[in-house]
C-alpha cells in the first residue's frame, strides 16, 4: 500500500501533519526501515516521499469481554458488566442461565484483558467461618493463589481459602489518611492484610487478628513482602483477645456480623479512640438500627460514643448497601 517515508527525527511531526490532514490509514502500525519510519496513507500526500510497502493490521482493541464473545443472542442481556480483578486473577459472577457458556466467557475476559491469567465464576455466597465462597474455574491457568497490588502495597493470598474485596482499596485509603503518626491500631478481621498492611506504614504497632489460618500464614507473608516491622498477626477468636489490647483506632471490617463484636471493640479501643465500624443495610435505612446497637452496647459498658461519619461504602446486593460508621468512645 501507499506509505510516506521520512527520517526518524521528523516521525512524530510527520504523524500529526497526516492526522491533520486526515490521510494517515488507521488499523495498520508504523513500519521502521533502519533509519527511516513509513505511515501507511490512503492517498499521494505533496511534500513527502512516497513508496509502496506492506503493512501488519493492527489488532483491535477491545474495551469489554462483551464485545467478543459468543453467546446466545437471548442471553447477552445477563452479561455482567463488571467483575472482580484480584491480582492476575478474575472473578464473575454469572447466573445460571449463562453457567453452560463459562468457558467462552472466560475466553472472551483473557482476550480483552491480557493482564488476567486465571478466570473464576463464584460457585456460592461468602459464607462460613472463614469467610470463603467455593469458586468454578472457567478458563485459563487453574491456580488461585496470586499477588494483588494496590495502595503501594502487595498483596499475597488464595482466592479460595481467604477473603478479599480488592472493591474496599478507596475505603481502606481512606482510612489510612486518618491514621496519625504513633498510633496503635487494632485490626479485629485482619485477613491478609489490606488494612493492617498499609496502616502500618504510620502506625506505631498494628495488632492483626483472624481465626483463618490461611488469612495469618499469608498475612505473616505479607508483613515480609512489605518490609514492615510493627505488625502483630494473632490467630484465634477475637473474643479471647479483646481487653488485652488498648488501641487508638479499631478496625471492624466484618460487615455481617460486626454488630456481635462491638462489645469486643469497645472492650479494646482507649477513652477518646475511634472505632471503624462496618455494616450491611437495606437502601431506605442505612444507619440506624447500627446506630441504636451500638449505643445499647455502650450504654451496658458505662461508656458514651460520639458518631464522627456515616457514608455508603458500596453496594452490596439490590437496595442493599456496605455501609461504614466512625464512633468515638468515652
Amino acid at each position: 500500500m501507499l506509505a510516506v517515508k521520512v527520517p526518524k527525527r521528523e516521525a512524530e511531526k510527520t504523524r500529526r501533519k497526516l492526522l491533520e490532514l486526515g490521510v494517515l490509514a488507521k488499523g495498520y502500525s508504523v513500519k521502521r526501515e533502519g533509519e527511516f519510519v513509513l505511515f501507511p496513507v490512503t492517498k499521494p500526500v505533496e511534500g513527502f516521499e512516497l513508496v509502496e510497502a506492506e503493512f501488519d493490521r493492527l489488532e483491535k482493541r477491545y474495551h469489554s469481554y462483551r464485545e467478543v464473545v459468543e453467546v446466545p443472542e437471548e442471553l447477552r442481556p445477563l452479561l455482567p458488566s463488571s467483575f472482580d480483578i484480584i491480582g492476575d486473577i478474575a472473578i464473575i459472577e454469572l447466573p445460571e442461565e449463562l453457567m453452560p457458556y463459562g468457558r467462552a466467557i472466560g475466553e472472551a475476559i483473557l482476550k480483552v484483558h491480557r493482564h488476567i491469567k486465571a478466570v473464576f465464576a463464584k460457585g456460592s455466597k461468602v459464607e462460613g467461618e472463614y469467610r470463603v465462597r467455593e469458586l468454578i474455574h472457567l478458563a485459563g491457568e487453574k491456580r488461585t493463589e496470586t499477588i494483588h497490588r494496590e495502595n503501594g502495597i502487595r498483596l499475597k493470598l488464595d482466592v479460595a481459602r481467604v477473603y478479599f474485596s480488592p472493591r474496599l482499596a478507596t475505603e481502606r485509603m481512606r482510612i489510612f489518611r486518618k491514621v496519625k503518626p504513633g498510633e496503635v491500631i487494632f485490626d479485629m478481621f485482619a485477613g491478609v492484610g489490606p488494612y493492617s498492611i498499609l496502616l502500618a506504614r504510620k502506625a506505631k504497632l498494628v495488632f492483626a487478628c483472624d481465626i483463618n489460618p490461611w488469612a495469618i500464614r499469608y498475612l505473616e507473608e505479607n508483613i515480609r513482602l512489605n518490609r514492615v516491622n510493627n505488625v502483630v498477626p494473632i490467630l484465634g477468636d477475637v473474643r479471647k483477645v479483646a481487653g488485652k489490647i488498648k488501641a487508638d483506632r479499631v478496625i471492624m471490617n466484618l460487615p455481617k456480623f460486626a454488630d456481635r463484636f462491638l462489645r469486643e471493640a469497645m472492650m479494646s479501643v482507649k477513652s477518646g479512640g475511634v472505632v471503624h465500624y462496618y455494616g450491611f443495610s437495606p437502601e431506605e435505612d442505612l444507619f440506624s438500627e447500627h446506630e441504636a446497637k451500638i449505643k445499647a452496647v455502650a450504654k451496658e459498658l458505662g461508656l458514651s460514643v460520639e458518631f464522627l461519619d456515616r457514608r455508603k461504602v458500596r453496594p452490596y446486593a439490590p437496595r442493599q448497601f456496605n455501609i461504614a460508621i466512625d464512633f468515638r468512645v468515652e
